[in-house]
């Protein structure tokens, strides 16, 4: 008697099983596909020592991402990071090119677009100097009391950063101290007024002292 081979039994419906189960496979998988636009800000790492962004006008990205319904429905921007490695900087104009390798996304999804895809950096020296710091104060002292003197400490303090920025800085002022309704001296730590200066200060908080008198 002839012995049949299991293996070559049916030969044909096995492989029409398997077809038919990768079909079914790329079907499942496939179902509920969804696609949405993402503005997501760009962060950047490992800037060389001795150098500052001066000039990057990108700060967002536009991503065009897929995957199934479930994983892109409650998809945000903070779940995406677009991150450029800047080791490589040379002072001057750089430009980088953005890769699916600087970009990490959640499980489940994928990037089919990227908006715009390079970026112009332009980087200068680090500079740092002394400036003196200047006190803001506003408001009025309660009735009959007068302000005898003001004192910070410390008087000077370092700031940092890139050189044409830093050049244009001769002192820095506090953040407003408002003094009113006030009738005895008293100190307070104020925060140094940083807001539209690309700059580091240190420290960047100073000790300011108001002595009153009736």
């Amino acid at each position: 008697m002839k012995k049949e081979n299991i293996f070559s039994k049916n030969f044909g419906l096995k492989i029409a099983a398997i077809f038919l189960s990768i079909v079914l496979w790329f079907y499942v998988t496939s179902r509920g596909q969804s696609e949405m636009y993402l503005d997501v800000p760009v962060e950047f790492k490992n800037i060389p020592p001795g150098l500052e962004m001066v000039n990057n006008t990108v700060k967002m990205i536009s991503l065009n991402v897929k995957g199934q319904e479930r994983f892109i429905r409650n998809l945000k921007p903070s779940d995406i990071r677009i991150s450029i490695d800047l080791s490589k900087t040379k002072k001057g104009d750089n430009v980088y090119y953005i890769t699916r390798d600087d970009i990490k996304t959640p499980h489940g999804i994928t990037v089919s677009n990227i908006n715009p895809s390079s970026l112009k950096i332009t980087t200068e020296e680090t500079l740092s100097k002394t400036v003196k710091v200047s006190p803001v104060i506003i408001g009025e002292l309660e009735k009959d009391y007068s302000v005898r003197s003001v004192t910070i400490e410390p008087p000077t303090v370092v700031v940092e950063g890139s050189k044409s920025e830093v050049r244009k800085i001769n002192k820095l002022k506090t953040e407003p101290l408002d003094i009113t309704g006030i009738t005895e001296s008293f100190s307070q730590d104020l925060k140094l007024d940083l807001k539209g200066k690309n700059i580091r200060a240190k420290p960047d908080v100073i000790k300011i002292r108001v002595n009153v008198e009736k």
